[in-house]
């Protein structure tokens, strides 16, 4: 492992706090843990100055470790230590990490690093001459099967050709990378195969909105599971509430396209998706294939938050949403 070192003083700042939002947040994070561990909100709160700073600075580090009340030195090491904390500044629209482990090398890294090369810079950690992107090659990102791929700040973006990355940089570096969709992106859903399904082709297919039972072995017997059934009118899995549609897009998850696939099915409004029971999460998890997605990012939750407006949004998840 290659020796980490904070940036030089000349791009050292000379104090870091956090900005309101992120302030609540981490006085929350802290609370998080049991009395006399709070030290070990260190990575989170480590995180969040970057999301923050897009980089670590020394003065953020000094912050950190007074506010856990640790040692300057017990701070510095874990920022030195996981490499997914940028000890430098950064492109200010994006830092591109290029994994270069067997499989991506063996799926095309290599040009993809030339790439960053040709568009960014020669050298790895320097910005391009607006500063604006910057990039390093790292180890597995975790996306094997759609090698080779990239990561920018928290997003994924994989099965890439060395085409298609080019025209991910030249969105951010205009300030678009919000209109890059993130994932695949040769149009293959998830880590599917390319060629559509090839497994599971005989289970049994559910009629339009409904969902269909399924077998369970109960001792000797074979019983049906009352699996619930969502009501459907004219293909929409439910009726569109009374109300101007709300911006789905403000729960932490759901992007354009979901947005307008949930728009699709009769989901326009925030007390509608907070209002959800299992019967609902069951017919939206099979309708959007995205199994088990709107209990990981807490739909409902955020949904009961953003109906009673912004201000009880950021008292419930410390910051603003998205």
């Amino acid at each position: 492992m290659s020796v980490r070192r904070l940036a030089e003083d000349s791009v050292q700042p000379k104090s870091f706090s956090f900005n309101k939002d992120n302030a609540a947040w981490a006085k929350i994070r802290i609370a998080l843990y049991p009395k006399g561990r709070q030290q070990s909100a260190v990575i989170p709160l480590l995180m969040r100055v970057q999301d923050q700073e897009q980089w670590i600075s020394r003065a953020a580090i000094e912050k950190i470790a007074n506010m856990l009340k640790m040692p300057y030195i017990r701070v510095l090491e874990v920022a030195t230590f996981y490499t997914q904390f940028q000890l430098q500044p950064v492109g200010t629209n994006a830092h591109i990490q290029v994994c270069g482990t067997t499989p991506c090398m063996l799926r095309g890294a290599e040009g993809l690093r030339k790439v960053c090369q040709n568009k960014i810079n020669a050298n790895a950690h320097q910005t391009n001459a607006d500063g604006t992107l910057s990039w390093e090659e790292v180890e597995c990102l975790g996306a094997c099967v759609n090698a080779p791929m990239i990561a920018i700040g928290h997003d994924v973006y994989e099965d890439l050709t060395e085409e298609r990355l080019g025209e991910i940089i030249d969105a951010f570096e205009a300030g678009n990378g919000d209109t890059i969709p993130t994932g695949p992106q040769n149009g293959r859903v998830f880590s599917a195969p390319i060629t559509g399904q090839t497994t599971l082709l005989d289970l049994p297919k559910a009629k339009t909105g409904k969902i269909a039972p399924v077998k369970k072995i109960v001792g000797k017997k074979a019983t049906t599971l009352k699996t619930p059934v969502a009501k459907v009118a004219k293909g929409a899995l439910f009726a569109k509430p009374v109300g101007k549609a709300d911006d789905l897009k403000l729960i932490s998850g759901v992007g354009p396209v979901l947005e307008k696939k949930l728009n699709a099915f009769g989901v326009t409004r925030f007390d509608q998706v907070a209002k959800f029971v299992k019967k609902d999460v069951i017919a939206l998890d099979d309708a959007l294939s995205f199994k088990g997605r709107i209990e990981r990012d807490q739909w409902i939750k955020q949904a009961k938050a953003l109906a009673k407006g912004e201000d009880e949004y950021v008292r419930v998840f410390g910051k603003k949403p998205k």
